[in-house]
């Protein structure tokens, strides 16, 4: 691999070698890696090229800045090869220093902006200790038929509200082999930031949708013939691995706190629950937190993971 040159800010209409910006071109050539010539210093926070990284923290500020721009921050240099190996494209790359040389190969993705760990923390808000952040174009969702159209084990997630959980549950599925995700409206997003972090980029591995019409979705995965199943944490229900084999099966799962909306679990075919042990429930112990349940309940649809 050929040496990245040293840094300097790059002269308008020049990379950071102080060259003609061709050398995008000439890295693609012939499966050539090349020279980084898209990496350009930058030590003013307020450089407008990094706005698409600006207050990383703010929930609010960044789900309506990102939906407007069409973006999603992805963080770590395995989950920035991730994405771009997904086929999402990238807008640009926020690298410090001590990381740029790990990501040389991918020349020619995007601007590479290279910046101190102090302004970065000035910028996003927060430490970034993987020094590494990549902002990536987000693509048109498909529609829930046509993701779950060739897959028999498939979760829905009602009104799931805090990322971490979201992305944890799309590793889970991704893991045991559930097909696809299908998305209530109000769930959180699986491309923020925390999702996808949490997730390690199986947010990229699994396909999902989300729906439209959080009254009428049901309806939609029963006609395109699956078995719906509420996943509860009610004792009384059937076990989960004793009705989920065989068939197309949508297994329901709810939010953090309230569980399945009741109109859900009436719409579901059938409730199932996860037994729990007689002496935890004796301590008061009658349920799993939503990302262990999904675990269990992904290995138990799946048939014990095969």
């Amino acid at each position: 691999m050929t040496p990245l040159v040293p840094f300097r800010p790059a002269a308008a209409g020049r990379d950071a070698t102080g060259g003609r910006p061709a050398g995008r071109a000439a890295a693609r050539r012939g499966g050539q890696t090349g020279q980084v010539t898209d990496v350009i210093r930058v030590d003013d926070p307020a450089d407008p090229r990094l706005a698409d990284y600006l207050r990383l923290t703010d929930s609010s500020l960044r789900t309506s800045m990102e939906a407007a721009h069409g973006l999603f921050i992805a963080e770590g240099e395995k989950v920035i090869r991730r994405a771009l190996g997904a086929g999402y494209p990238a807008r640009s790359l926020l690298v410090t220093p001590d990381r740029v040389a790990g990501l040389a190969d991918l020349a020619g993705a995007g601007p590479v902006y290279v910046i101190t760990h102090d302004v970065a923390e000035r910028i996003t808000g927060y430490r970034v200790h993987r020094g590494a952040l990549a902002s990536m174009a987000r693509r048109p969702l498909p529609g829930v038929g046509d993701v779950v159209a060739g897959h028999d084990k498939i979760l829905v997630l009602d009104d799931l509200v805090y990322h971490g959980n979201v992305g944890a549950i799309f590793r889970c599925a991704a893991a045991l082999g559930v097909g696809a995700v299908a998305l209530a409206p109000r769930c959180a997003d699986p491309l923020y930031r925390r999702a996808v972090k949490v997730s390690m980029g199986a947010v990229f591995a699994i396909p999902y949708a989300r729906m439209t019409d959080w009254y009428g979705g049901l309806a939609g995965l029963r006609a395109g013939g699956f078995r719906l199943l509420a996943l509860v944490p009610d004792q009384s229900a059937a076990a989960l691995e004793r009705v989920a084999a065989g068939g197309k099966v949508a297994l329901l799962l709810g939010s953090e706190g309230d569980g399945l909306s009741a109109r859900w679990r009436h719409e579901a075919d059938q409730s199932v629950c996860i037994p729990m042990s007689p002496r935890a429930m004796a301590l008061g112990v009658d349920s799993l937190n939503v990302v262990a349940a999904a675990a269990v309940a992904c290995y138990a649809l799946m048939g014990g993971g095969g």
